[in-house]
């Protein structure tokens, strides 16, 4: 009460904002150096950004790319829970047997990054990178690669294609979504031929 009754009473505006000012740095420092609240265990900060979330972000790519009449892969590439690039199969649209979603993803990537490499990078991609776009994503350094469904007979694992040794390679992350949408895709090309 006796701030209030000082501030009201000061005609300096500065002298009046310093007081506030001063009595509030006062109440911080006696919070945050005197209060002795302690965090229950169990209570965990929730994370929104998890694997999850950025593997449904690469299946709207893959949407996009199904709406398209491309294979529907698609790719998202993120540092620091930001998405720095996303793309989706091109292949048709461009005419170009190497516009895969990860490689325009590489390349989208490098470009906001103004550098060929993907250090501290993670790519989520809902089929597991074939041997070309494992190579390229070899020679960016990316530091993570989450994929959604296996590619039995194309994909980096079956090729036994190396990966850099600095980069974390995990699968299987809503990789039912994923190969249903490429099921659903080459079904429907049978049917219309």
């Amino acid at each position: 009460m006796y701030l209030v009754h000082l501030v009201a009473r000061c005609k300096d505006t500065v002298i009046a904002n310093l007081l506030i000012d001063e009595f509030v740095n006062l109440l911080i420092r006696n919070f945050v150096f005197n209060y002795d609240y302690k965090i229950p265990r169990n209570l965990s900060i929730i994370n929104p950004y998890d694997d999850t979330y950025f593997m449904k972000r690469a299946m709207q790519e893959a949407e996009m790319a199904y709406d398209k009449g491309e294979v529907p892969i698609g790719a998202v590439i993120v540092i620091n829970n930001q998405i720095i690039a996303r793309s989706h199969n091109l292949t048709e649209t461009l005419n170009d047997v190497t516009a895969h979603a990860e490689m325009q993803a590489i390349t989208a990537a490098a470009n906001y990054l103004g550098g060929k490499y993907l250090i501290d990078c993670t790519l989520y991609v809902t089929i597991e990178p074939c041997q070309m776009c494992a190579g390229a994503l070899f020679w960016s350094q990316i530091s993570k690669i989450v994929y959604g469904a296996r590619d039995e007979q194309r994909g980096c694992i079956a090729l036994n294609t190396k990966l850099h040794p600095k980069t974390e390679f995990r699968g299987g992350v809503m990789a039912d979504e994923a190969s249903q949408l490429l099921k659903r895709f080459f079904i429907e090309k049978r049917n219309l031929n």
